[in-house]
């Protein structure tokens, strides 16, 4: 792989995991409500799912889905429906930071939470089986490209996911107030409710 490749790869995999979306905004909200440590649970789940993502990509799921129409609308119907849920959930919460019948109080759970986000977007197959072998080179050994890329991947997709989370911590010491902390709610469950939209209404 060559040094321009990979600056490649890096640039721009920096800008597609800075987007929010389903996985940032959990650590967001997380980082709010737990601090950035104990959200540390919610992001080794979302990096496992991602993980196992990949992998069902490297299986082949991809390319199922990628031509399959019912497989990737049932997929990202449920992620969409999950997403949504999660929105209502922050609605709930009202004026409180702790979320109404959470399994996110234990690590256990936020770490199950951060794989159920992470395992509900059928985009991010599709991403790793049409973006990352985009800078394979296939006339050379693959393993250690492969190797390379998925390594920076996840190292760049940690990084934001803390970042996302310290931003969250901070919030929380601006929250001191109920009416704050609803207005917080009302903003994450909005983003929720979109981040799901656009989940149900993406094309493969």
């Amino acid at each position: 792989m060559s040094m321009t490749i990979w600056l490649t790869f890096i640039a721009t995999t920096f800008f597609i995991s800075a987007t929010p979306g389903p996985n940032m905004l959990l650590m967001l909200s997380h980082g709010t409500r737990y601090g950035w440590q104990a959200t540390l649970a919610t992001m080794s789940g979302a990096l496992a799912g991602l993980g196992l993502l990949f992998a069902l990509s490297a299986f082949g799921m991809a390319t199922i889905l990628a031509t399959s129409a019912t497989l990737f609308l049932i997929f990202k119907l449920a992620g969409a429906v999950y997403l949504i849920y999660l929105g209502w959930q922050c609605f709930k919460a009202g004026n409180n930071l702790e979320m109404p019948n959470s399994s996110a109080d234990s690590a256990a759970g936020r770490f199950r939470l951060g794989l159920t986000v992470a395992l509900s977007n059928p985009k991010a197959i599709l991403f790793a089986g049409a973006f990352l072998p985009q800078f394979i080179n296939t006339s050379q050994p693959q393993a250690g490209q492969w190797a390379i890329l998925l390594g920076s991947f996840f190292i760049i997709e940690a990084g934001w996911q803390v970042a996302y989370a310290a931003g969250g911590a901070r919030l929380g010491n601006w929250l001191q107030s109920p009416n704050r902390i609803k207005r917080f709610n009302q903003g994450c469950g909005a983003a929720f409710f979109t981040v799901g939209g656009l989940l149900a209404a993406a094309q493969r």
